[in-house]
This record gives C-alpha cells, structure tokens and sequence, in this order.
C-alpha cells in the first residue's frame, strides 16, 4: 500500500484539512479522493508528487 493525502482547498486555495489513505496505486487513491469532493476543491499527493486536483464548481478532474 502506498501512502496519499487528499487537502481539502478553501478559498484562496489554502489547506483546510487533509484525510490521509493507503491506496494500491493512482486509480485507486483517485476514486476515493473523488468522493471527497463537495463544495470544496480537493488536491491529491503522493509524498511530494501532486497526481490530481478535483474542482468542486465544475466537477472537472485535473490531472498534474
């Protein structure tokens, strides 16, 4: 299992919480980042590498 953090992103895209997840690998660690997703963006790290950015507006899914 690999360790993700899932920031949840409020207004002037600052972190206002994080949920922290084991996941198998990227596609796994998305889906359960996605569900995250209401009326705040959510960004998705791996360590130090960004792997997507959910924006709540449009929900639209940007990879980095």
């Amino acid at each position: 299992m690999t360790a993700y953090q899932a920031y949840i992103v409020g207004s002037h895209s600052r972190s206002i919480g994080v949920v922290r997840m084991d996941c198998a690998d990227d596609d796994a660690a998305i889906e359960s980042a996605s569900r995250l997703v209401d009326n705040h963006d959510v960004e998705l790290w791996q360590m130090g590498r960004p792997v997507v950015r959910f924006e709540a507006a449009s929900k639209q899914m940007f990879r980095k």
